[in-house]
C-alpha cells in the first residue's frame, strides 16, 4: 500500500469510501424493510411469506452438496429452467438452491422446484445477513442470473471461498452509465466473482470495463426456454374464450401509465372489431388498471372472472402470474410494455417464441441486441409512440399475408439463437465440477425441447 501511485490510492480510498455509505444506507433502512414488505403483501401476498429469511434466518437446511442458483425474478427464474435442468442431469446427488428477491420469482420457481431443489428467499445485502445465509447452506458454488451484483454478497462469498458466477449477464449502456459513477465499488463487486458469462459482446464489452477478466459470450438463455405443452394448450383455451375469429392483440407486461397512452392511441383509431388483452407487469397494478379500465367506461372482463368474452367487451385484464406465453400463444399481434416510456422494455423474447408478429416501443434499451436482431430478421417492428405502436398493431391485425410472414421470420429468428444453454454449460459445468471435488457428474443428456416449435 505504501508503495501505491497516488491514483491507486485514490481510487482504493473512494472505493471503501462508497461501501461505508452504502453499509451506512443498507443498515439505517433495516428497521423499515419489515414494513415495505408487510406494505408490498397487500397486493402480493408473497411478500409475507417466510420474513425472516430475508435477514438471514432460515429454519431449512439443505442437504450437501449444495448448488446455489439465484434468480431475482420472473424472468431470471424462467431463463434458469434450462441451467437447472442440466444440473440435475449431471450433479444427481446434489441439492439445487434456488433463490429470489420479488413473489413473482417465488412464484415462478415453483414450478421448477422437486424434491431436490429447496427455495429461499435472498437475504438484504447487509453483511451479517449474507454471512449467515452462506453459513447455514454452505453452497459449494453459486451462479447469479442477469444483473444480481450486491457487493456484500459478493465479498461474504469470498471470504467463505464460495465461487461466484454471473452468468447470461447483460449491461446496458445506461446501466453502465450509472455504473461509472461508483466504478471503483463496481469494479471491486466485479473483481470478487470467479467468472462472468455474457450475454452479447457487446455486454461483455461494456462488463469488461469493471472485471478482471473478460466475460465469455455464451448468448441469451431465455431462447432455450422450452415453451411447455400446458401453456400452449392454455393459449388455446384462452383463445377460444376470446372468441376463434375475432382480432387479439396483446399488451404485455405494461408498466405504469403506459396503459393510458395506449388506451388514448386506440380510440382514436376506433377499430371496434378487434380485442385488446392486457396483462400488467406487476402484479400490485392489477386493481390500479382495472379502475382505470372503469373510469373510463370500457367494458373489460378480468381474466380470472367466470364471465364470458362476449362481443361488447373491448379489454381482457390478464389479472394472473406465470401465464405471459399463454396470452402470447392465444394473440394475433404483440405490443411489448416497458418500451413506450424509457423503462427499458420488458422480454420480447417470450411472444417471437410462439411465432408472433412483435412492435416494441422506442425504449427497449434493457433487451437492445435483441431488439435490434429481431427488427433485422422481420419478426419485431419498431415505433415511436403509442400512436405508432397501436396503429402499427391494428396494421398487422388487418393484413394476414404481412403477419405470417412475421410468424415465419420469429420462427427463424428463435432457431438461429437457440443453444446458449449449451454453451454456457460448457464453460460453466467443468467449473462446478472442481467446486464439487469428489463428486463423479454424469453426462448432461439431451438438450431441452426447441421452444420455438
Amino acid at each position: 500500500m505504501l508503495n501505491a501511485s497516488p491514483s491507486a490510492r485514490e481510487r482504493t480510498d473512494r472505493a471503501t469510501l462508497l461501501r461505508v455509505i452504502y453499509d451506512v444506507l443498507w443498515h439505517a433502512a433495516v428497521p423499515f424493510l419489515p414494513l415495505r414488505l408487510w406494505w408490498r403483501g397487500r397486493k402480493e401476498p408473497g411478500y409475507r411469506e417466510r420474513i425472516a429469511e430475508r435477514f438471514g434466518r432460515y429454519d431449512i437446511g439443505a442437504a450437501p452438496p449444495v448448488i446455489w442458483v439465484h434468480a431475482v425474478s420472473l424472468g431470471e427464474t424462467n431463463a434458469a429452467r434450462p441451467l437447472v435442468a442440466r444440473m440435475r442431469s449431471r450433479f444427481p446427488d446434489a441439492t439445487i438452491l434456488l433463490t429470489h428477491m420479488t413473489a413473482t420469482g417465488r412464484a415462478a420457481g415453483k414450478l421448477i422446484a422437486d424434491a431436490r431443489t429447496l427455495q429461499a428467499w435472498l437475504p438484504y445485502d447487509v453483511p451479517a445477513f449474507t454471512r449467515a445465509f452462506l453459513a447455514r447452506f454452505r453452497p459449494v458454488a453459486g451462479v447469479l442470473l442477469e444483473t444480481e451484483l450486491w457487493p456484500n454478497l459478493i465479498e461474504s462469498a469470498r471470504a467463505a471461498r464460495v465461487p461466484l458466477y454471473l452468468v447470461n449477464a447483460r449491461l446496458s449502456r445506461r446501466s453502465a452509465a450509472r455504473y461509472m459513477r461508483i466504478a471503483p465499488l463496481a469494479r471491486r463487486a466485479f473483481h470478487g466473482l470467479a467468472g462472468i458469462a455474457a450475454q452479447t459482446e457487446a455486454d461483455a464489452q461494456r462488463i469488461a470495463m469493471f472485471s478482471a477478466a473478460d466475460p465469455v459470450v455464451t448468448g441469451n438463455l431465455k431462447f432455450d426456454v422450452a415453451v411447455s405443452p400446458d401453456a400452449l394448450a392454455l393459449g388455446r383455451s384462452l383463445r377460444e374464450r376470446f372468441g376463434a375469429t375475432r382480432p387479439v392483440w396483446l399488451f404485455a407486461s405494461s408498466r405504469e401509465r403506459e396503459e393510458t397512452l395506449v388506451l388514448d392511441a386506440w380510440r382514436k383509431l376506433a377499430h371496434s372489431d378487434a380485442l385488446l388483452v392486457i396483462v400488467p407487469r406487476h402484479p400490485q397494478r392489477f386493481e390500479e388498471v382495472a379502475q382505470l379500465l372503469a373510469r373510463r367506461g370500457i367494458a373489460f372482463v378480468r381474466r380470472s372472472d367466470a364471465r364470458p368474452v362476449t362481443h361488447d367487451v373491448q379489454v381482457v385484464l390478464g389479472d394472473s402470474i406465470g401465464e405471459m406465453p399463454a396470452y402470447c400463444a392465444a394473440a394475433d399481434v404483440v405490443l411489448m410494455g416497458g418500451s413506450l416510456l424509457p423503462l427499458g422494455g420488458q422480454n420480447l423474447i417470450e411472444p417471437i417464441a410462439v411465432g408472433r408478429p412483435t412492435v416494441v416501443g422506442p425504449h427497449m434499451f434493457n433487451f437492445a441486441e435483441a431488439t435490434a436482431s429481431a427488427i433485422a430478421a422481420g419478426a419485431a417492428l419498431a415505433v415511436h409512440d403509442a400512436d405508432q405502436a397501436v396503429h402499427a398493431v391494428v396494421s398487422i391485425l388487418d393484413d394476414a399475408a404481412r403477419r405470417s410472414d412475421m410468424q415465419a421470420a420469429a420462427i427463424a429468428f428463435c432457431d438461429a439463437h437457440r443453444g446458449a444453454a449449451d454453451r454456457l454449460w460448457t464453460w460453466l459445468a467443468p467449473q462446478i465440477e472442481r467446486a464439487m471435488g469428489e463428486i463423479t457428474p454424469r453426462d448432461g443428456g439431451s438438450s431441452p425441447r426447441d421452444p420455438c416449435r
